[in-house]
């Protein structure tokens, strides 16, 4: 995994926008850039975690292995976002694996100095726990949306949140993320595209109408 020093990165990203330079520098001594081919893996379950993740370009899968070695696709991650916080501050294990699915870039963070001269900065620490808040209230979505939505709400609503980045993911691994089957997916895709709301070009999907898509989940 070819790396570089380039850590414009994150400049932009929310969480480290009020850091001065001097401060800015100290994060970048402690942080690498690093690139990935699809396929990489950024981490294994049961691996220690010493390390956060700012996924800055690309598609990052997290999964589990059952025990016949099937792949369980639990969430795709995209740009930009933090990976990784509630295992470090816990001191745990990766509670599952994550694979890049296209190629990738990742700012990765030495999680151990980054506690020890970050967390105690207020305004990073609080930052820290908006992160982690926001997971959760990515979780309460998704117990709410698979206990009310139908399957063609939330295949709308995926849609329209990525639009920018469905074309790069398999519809197999859509259909996990939503939990519907592959042919539900299919038979409702194909029905978007006889209302005119999407377009579909062999594997990509373009949005035609993302207001009356919307219309499927609001």
């Amino acid at each position: 995994m070819p790396e570089n020093n380039d850590m414009h990165p994150l400049r932009d990203f929310f969480f480290f926008s009020e850091l001065d330079e001097e401060r800015f520098s100290q994060l970048e001594a402690i942080s690498r850039v690093v690139h990935y081919k699809k396929g990489s893996i950024a981490f294994f379950e049961g691996e220690e975690a010493t390390s956060l993740f700012v996924l800055v370009e690309g598609i990052l899968q997290v999964y589990k292995t059952d025990m016949k070695g099937n792949k369980i696709i639990l969430h795709h991650f995209f740009p930009k976002t933090m990976i990784a916080e509630m295992v470090n501050l816990e001191h745990m294990r990766f509670p599952a694996s994550a694979e890049f699915e296209t190629d990738g870039t990742a700012v990765v963070i030495d999680y151990p100095k980054f506690e020890q001269e970050f967390l105690s900065c207020p305004a990073v620490s609080m930052k820290f726990i908006k992160s982690l808040t926001k997971k959760v209230k990515y979780l309460e979505n998704v117990i709410a949306n698979n206990m009310v939505m139908n399957s063609t709400a939330r295949v709308s609503k995926f849609i329209c949140e990525h639009e920018s980045e469905i074309s790069k993911l398999k519809k197999g691994y859509i259909a996990a993320d939503l939990n519907i089957a592959p042919e539900t997916l299919s038979r409702i895709l194909k029905k978007f595209a006889d209302l005119k709301l999407i377009k579909k070009e062999k594997d990509t999907i373009h949005v035609l109408d993302k207001k009356e898509l919307a219309s499927f989940y609001e």
